[in-house]
């Protein structure tokens, strides 16, 4: 049942990112954190997303512009580092409270409200006209660089601040895609080694079974075919009513998240 779930809810995923202006990321983080604990959902989601982008990166690497891409994806992948120590840190953190609701105990763990919180921040940037409207000069593009790594490395949460910082630069559509999904890739492999490290510093495997390591494949095959399918038979266009619905339940999502429902 679990494969089904997480099968169909992926292929779904990637088709809908056509549509609703999300990334494959932030839409997945949310499935994976109902069969997997936080640092294994973001590793997990973490996974499929760098397997998705280098499919995308085998296409367009050859139009990104490098000099764009060295000056934003230095400072991404020092503070992608830091963003992704610090989920094992705040996973490693005792439950900030315990709360009893319909004779059932609930916790509010650092982890998850920090993941919650910026589940609907980043939905709320998404959302806000004025944030798709910021223009911001060429000399920010290290400080966009830095805050879309941290934020990439500690939740996943990257693309909101990479499309801000560098939609904006005149780029050509190759360009714009070829410089964005490198940056992408970059943060990911870098995200993904840490959480390795993190976990087995901790005494504890990425993946703890066979199981688990079959469901993520099971997810990127997933991604692929709805990705594919998607490309043959639509054109990428965003659909305000089906972002802004979609924000909404992230938001609630987010929320329940970070009071400890879910």
């Amino acid at each position: 049942m679990s494969f089904l779930i997480v099968g169909g809810l992926t292929l779904l995923i990637s088709w809908l990112t056509l549509f609703s202006g999300f990334g494959l990321g932030t839409l997945l983080l949310p499935v994976f954190l109902v069969f997997f604990d936080p640092p294994i959902a973001i590793a997990a989601t973490a996974i499929v997303h760098l397997a998705n982008n280098l499919l995308k990166g085998f296409l367009f690497a050859r139009y990104a512009n490098m000099g764009v891409l060295l000056r934003f994806s230095v400072p991404a992948i020092l503070a992608a580092f830091a963003g992704a120590f610090l989920v094992e840190s705040l996973n490693a953190l005792p439950a900030l409270l315990q709360y009893q609701w319909q004779a059932q105990w609930f916790q509010i763990t650092p982890i998850r409200l920090t993941i919650g919180l910026l589940m609907i921040f980043f939905a709320g940037l998404d959302l806000s006209p004025k944030f798709k409207a910021l223009t911001l000069p060429g000399d920010w593009i290290p400080v966009g660089g830095a805050l879309s790594g941290f934020f990439g490395g500690l939740t996943g949460h990257q693309g909101a601040f990479r499309s801000a910082f560098l939609i904006r630069l005149g780029l050509g559509k190759e360009a714009f895609i070829g410089t964005t999904v490198l940056a992408a890739v970059l943060v990911d492999m870098v995200r993904i080694g840490v959480y390795g490290f993190s976990l087995t510093h901790g005494h504890q495997a990425l993946f703890q079974s066979q199981t688990q390591w079959n469901l993520l494949l099971w997810a990127m095959v997933s991604a692929f075919l709805g990705t594919w399918l998607g490309s043959r038979w639509v054109q990428k266009v965003t659909l305000a009513w089906m972002q802004q619905g979609i924000g909404v339940l992230l938001m609630v999502y987010g929320l329940l998240l970070a009071i400890g429902l879910i």
